[in-house]
């Protein structure tokens, strides 16, 4: 499918705002029948600027309706990033009559003198389902004497304590305070020295309990994302800790570095509030994007999208405890079987080539290696444009190649391999989702993730399944498209 030139590269899956720059998801929430999306946004120009909260609206996170600009600048600051609760108890005072809406979000003030800019936590609040807002009048409510780096806060209702918690980004730390009503906050403890990477500042985190292997057993999981580094090729990415949390402290139970995603462009991301308790899920979604070459993405009179909307889980794979993310099932309505791989054989050397043309695509392979040295996925988006997915079964590598998947000049950091190793590939499992300028894999049922923008002319012709010095096998396999 191709676009004309002002929406070129426009997805169809996921949100993008309809013009100008968008960067980290905020104040995600759930509340009477509709998820609400808040982002980063500079209304103003497609690049990083003035920071307000832009707005979304949806029935299933994936069909987003754009709504007017929800929190502007004020004489506090711009609109850093935050997030957003309903007070269903009326704990604030804001909510005589019926729950609404409260945003907990970061003013950030630059100094005119040249000093380092304020840092503060702010509220607002909403009657009208995130409609409108009024900004709380005793705004800052939480502030530091020293801290440079003090925002991002993720606020969320602790049962236990019956609190409202804090997770705070503090410069090479996280942060965490308690409240009764959303607006006194009281330290608790401070997370993060001597343990994770800390190859750049530490944001936008998220702290929330998941299922171990689907049991009774429950462990805490805490989210950081690292700031981008010109010492380092990776640009942003995500980490995460999982532990315990006992209200006031978090301990993580190991002292590896576990990333998010294995691609270059899921950042910022963090969990809605709020989803009803007999749905259950814990739904993630990050930013698309990578704070190396987010301004300079070949986009016009737009910037930036989301990531897909992700359900989390912790799994044990072998003998490692891991976040697994999988797409929410909501995004299966929008696909359409159209070629079922079955009981397929590609021997050595041998290319099984399926014509796809649509404006999304999905791939859904069940791999068994027999005997094969290298096997992969190339999608074709052109006769000249393709991405490449490439499983070394000698290395147990797993790299993801761009080089060559359309527009790449506008950064010598974009074109860099993306990879990660797997525990074996005797069998690999594969989920592909490719849209006009993304393309999303999840390896065995969302053990390992690899998220990466890609700006070629077409989203997809053809599907080539390849495998050298061996033979492979794909049964209950198939490729989907969109309807449109």
């Amino acid at each position: 499918m191709t676009t004309n030139n002002l929406e070129k590269y426009r997805p169809t899956l996921h949100f993008a705002p309809q013009k100008n720059w968008m960067n980290d998801p905020n104040g995600m929430v759930y509340f009477k029948g509709e998820y609400h999306l808040f982002f980063q946004h500079n209304p103003n120009d497609s690049v990083w600027g003035p920071m307000h909260w832009g707005h979304a609206v949806s029935k299933d996170m994936i069909d987003w309706q754009e709504l007017p600009i929800a929190l502007y600048p004020d004489e506090l600051g711009t609109i850093f990033s935050g997030s957003a609760v309903v007070d269903w108890h009326n704990t604030s005072g804001f909510f005589p009559d019926e729950p609404g809406i409260v945003a907990i979000f970061t003013h950030h003030l630059d100094k005119a003198d040249g000093t380092p800019a304020i840092q503060t936590q702010s509220l607002a609040y909403s009657h009208d389902q995130g409609r409108t807002w009024t900004k709380y009048e005793g705004n800052p409510v939480l502030g530091h004497p020293t801290k440079v780096d003090f925002r991002d806060p993720k606020v969320f209702w602790h049962a236990e304590t019956k609190k409202w918690l804090m997770t705070l980004a503090t410069g090479q730390t996280v942060t965490f305070y308690s409240s009764l009503n959303l607006i006194d906050w009281q330290f608790e403890s401070e997370f993060g020295d001597n343990i994770g990477s800390h190859d750049g500042v530490w944001e936008c985190p998220d702290l929330f309990e998941l299922a171990v292997d689907n049991s009774e057993k429950k462990k805490w999981v805490l989210l950081v994302s690292i700031g981008d580094n010109p010492q380092f090729d990776s640009g942003s990415r995500t980490q995460y800790f999982i532990g315990s949390f006992d209200g006031s402290t978090f301990t993580a139970d190991n002292q590896e570095i576990q990333w998010l995603d294995f691609g270059k462009d899921n950042y910022a991301g963090v969990s809605f509030s709020d989803i009803p308790s007999e749905d259950g899920r814990r739904i993630y979604l990050g930013w698309m994007s990578n704070w190396r070459y987010a301004n300079e993405v070949p986009t016009e009179g737009w910037r930036s999208q989301m990531t897909l909307p992700r359900t989390l889980a912790l799994q044990h794979v072998g003998d490692q405890l891991l976040v697994v993310q999988n797409p929410v099932k909501e995004l299966d309505p929008y696909f359409t079987k159209v070629v079922e791989i079955d009981d397929v054989l590609i021997n050595s050397e041998e290319r099984k080539t399926f014509a796809v043309d649509r404006s999304s695509v999905e791939i859904v392979l069940a791999i068994d290696n027999h005997d094969a040295k290298q096997f992969g996925v190339v999608v074709s988006h052109t006769e000249s444009q393709k991405t490449v997915l490439t499983i070394d079964t000698e290395t147990n590598r797993v790299t993801l190649d761009r080089k060559y998947s359309g527009e790449i000049t506008f950064s010598e950091n974009f074109s860099n391999r993306q990879e990660l190793n797997l525990q074996a590939t005797n069998q690999v499992k594969l989920r592909i989702i490719v849209d006009s300028s993304s393309i999303e894999i999840f390896l065995n049922e969302g053990a390992y993730a690899v998220t990466s923008l890609i700006y070629p002319d077409k989203v997809c012709e053809e599907i080539v399944l390849f495998a050298s010095g061996g033979a492979i096998e794909l049964t209950n396999s198939y490729i989907s498209a969109s309807h449109s």
